[in-house]
């Protein structure tokens, strides 16, 4: 009977090392992330400078930077309310009271491979932040990477 645990110790060992982690994603590396932003939405190359410059901008709490990488009128949960913010003036004006310290250590620390990708977007920092791209036109063939939601 020594080898019927053994196995069910090893059974175990392997469904865990399967097993989604705690945020509900596999680990995954840049290069999946990547591929699964290019399959679902295109121009994967051209979200990096928009995140890199929203990661900075929640780094350093500068609400005109974030601001501008914004999509308005832009939906923002925040003090169990929900606001439609309709420009960036009224974004950065109210931009304490719209952005809490805890989402913008938590976007601050956002890594590339933690990233969510699905057909609605990019979540960052589980769900704090989401970005998509968001079509020039009605025939979108040109798009630009924003903002579409903040939940804290």
């Amino acid at each position: 009977m020594p080898r019927l645990p053994a196995a069910l110790l090893l059974a175990g060992t392997l469904l865990l090392a399967t097993t989604p982690l705690a945020s509900g994603a596999f680990a995954q590396s840049e290069n999946e992330v990547y591929n699964r932003i290019e399959e679902l939405h295109g121009d994967a190359a051209g979200f990096d400078r928009p995140l890199r410059q929203l990661v900075r901008a929640m780094r350093s709490g500068d609400a005109e930077a974030i601001a501008g990488l914004a999509e308005y009128p832009l939906t923002v949960k925040a003090n169990g309310e929900t606001y439609e913010v309709e420009n960036a003036e009224d974004f950065v004006e109210n931009f304490d009271d719209l952005v809490t310290p805890e989402t913008r250590r938590a976007v601050g620390r956002q890594q590339y491979q933690d990233l969510f990708v699905n057909s609605d977007g990019v979540m960052l920092a589980n769900g704090a932040v989401w970005m998509g791209a968001v079509c020039e036109d009605n025939a979108c063939q040109d798009s630009h990477w924003a903002i579409i939601s903040i939940n804290n």
